[in-house]
């Protein structure tokens, strides 16, 4: 049976944020007492109580519109509505009703989805006597809450489960199907993929383009996509979770906690990604920090494809064949140290270029899995030592001695395998980082995969004299 949805939906500054977050629990959505921090639907696996379902955070139903997001953030309230099993209609009980409350209790008697109406930030028994002023809305079911301090959450638990219960049945007695509809996403076999870049560089505009469908916002403002936002998606028969983030800037321009938080968000994402899409404006070309960004990526050894957005707008009367030239060369010598990472120009707008990014991945996973055997690995760095022997360096009266070397790959991120090639060494402080970086080329001359890192691990072992 197809998994149930479960919407939160409310008007802004409610506690949203902080419900989605216990009722999943683990801090997904950022939660602020600044209004309208969540701007796009997040969704998670429902884990507070006993019955299977996915919860959906929406962003506050009329948002003042001074920052440009209002109309935005009203449709992806809509959508998450209209798709929904359950929802959570979320009501802050320490303030009077507003006109807002009024008008979206209407729009949910107006259709036949069951709600249950959740008065939040009831901190203490006190604040329960408001029940009064919020029965005018007509909700038949309704519990007090206080997700900050974990007030009413078993209650809201039960209430929600006996909803979840008589859904089941419901869907059983209408006969419905046992198996639902695959969306893609299956956590052992989805490649995890973090889009990432600089604000406006069109990160949201793109994965729009890959799914056909407006599920994240695409705004001109830049700063549109505050929370990291997985999205399950399907080609090919390979399943793929698309990881939308929130666009970097420098630290010192972080003016906000929010913005703090959700580049914090970023970081993360690309830590649990498989690979990185590093999204740079072909219209501004590679700044510095879409360096910085990069350089994040190449220390976390992740794979990357580097995608070119607005390739367009790149000298748009020059041939083609001449502008992904430059562009390559500007790439190459910009991002140096991403491994000879792949360069894909596409235009999210136009919807063009983007089969050569799952084309990269896809030869990123075939040549991975090719890894190199134990005993050839050993011949080649023995033979790269022997023509171009370790210097002793400053001090050292003994040269760097390989004695064995070997190959692991770390189990968590399989679907694109990163090999670390262990070096068993004399004294591992001998591994100049340019007598490295000329093994490492010794080892992606012969094996090593574009976009993938070569990582060395040197390890000592001390001979007894």
């Amino acid at each position: 049976m197809s998994i149930p949805t479960i919407a939160i939906v409310g008007r802004p500054n409610v506690g949203k944020s902080a419900l989605f977050n216990c009722l999943v629990t683990r801090k997904i959505a950022i939660v602020h007492d600044q209004p309208g921090v969540t701007r796009d639907r997040l969704s998670a696996p429902y884990r507070l109580g006993e019955y299977e379902a996915v919860v959906v955070d929406t962003g506050g139903i009329g948002a003042t519109a001074d920052d440009g997001f209002g109309e935005h953030v009203q449709r992806e309230a809509d959508i998450a509505m209209e798709a929904a099993d359950l929802i959570m209609f979320v009501c802050d009980c320490r303030e009077s009703l507003t006109p807002v409350d009024r008008e979206i209790a209407a729009r949910l008697h107006r259709g036949k989805t069951p709600v249950l109406h959740v008065l939040n930030k009831a901190d203490t028994e006190k604040q329960e006597l408001t029940v009064g002023e919020f029965a005018q809305l007509g909700f038949e079911s309704h519990v007090f809450t206080s997700a900050a301090h974990g007030r009413g959450l078993q209650k809201l638990a039960s209430m929600l489960d006996e909803q979840l219960r008589k859904l089941g049945a419901d869907r059983r007695a209408a006969g419905e199907e046992e198996e639902g509809e695959d969306e893609g996403g299956g956590a052992g076999t989805a490649v995890r993929m973090a889009v990432v870049g600089r604000p406006n560089a069109g990160k949201s505009s793109l994965i729009n383009a890959i799914l056909r469908d407006r599920r994240t916002i695409v705004s001109e403002l830049p700063g549109a996509t505050r929370d990291a936002i997985d999205i399950p998606y399907r080609r090919a028969e390979q399943d793929y979770v698309l990881i939308d983030t929130a666009g970097m800037r420098p630290r010192s321009k972080r003016d906000t906690s929010v913005e703090v938080f959700s580049a914090m968000r970023s970081e993360r994402a690309i830590r649990r990604a498989d690979v990185c899409l590093l999204v740079v404006d072909a219209s501004a070309g590679v700044t510095h920090q879409d360096r910085r960004i990069a350089a994040m990526i190449a220390e976390e050894r992740k794979p990357c494809v580097v995608v070119i957005n607005k390739f367009d707008l790149f000298f748009p009367d020059a041939p083609q064949k001449v502008r992904k030239a430059e562009m390559n060369e500007k790439v190459r010598e910009q991002l140096f140290f991403l491994e000879e990472a792949p360069v894909v120009m596409v235009s999210a707008k136009a919807g063009t270029g983007l089969n050569g990014i799952f084309s990269a991945i896809s030869r990123m996973q075939q040549e991975s899995a090719n890894l190199l055997g134990t005993g050839e690995l050993n011949r080649i760095l023995q033979r790269a030592m022997e023509v171009n022997p370790p210097g002793r360096g400053r001090g050292n009266a003994r040269p760097l001695k390989l004695f064995y070397a070997t190959v692991a790959v770390n189990e968590k991120y399989t679907m694109i395998p990163v090999p670390v090639y262990v070096l068993f060494v004399n004294d591992k402080r001998l591994l100049t980082d340019s007598y490295a970086q000329y093994l490492r080329s010794v080892i992606r001359e012969r094996a090593g995969v574009k976009g993938i890192p070569v990582a060395l691990s040197p390890r000592s072992r001390l001979c007894r004299t």
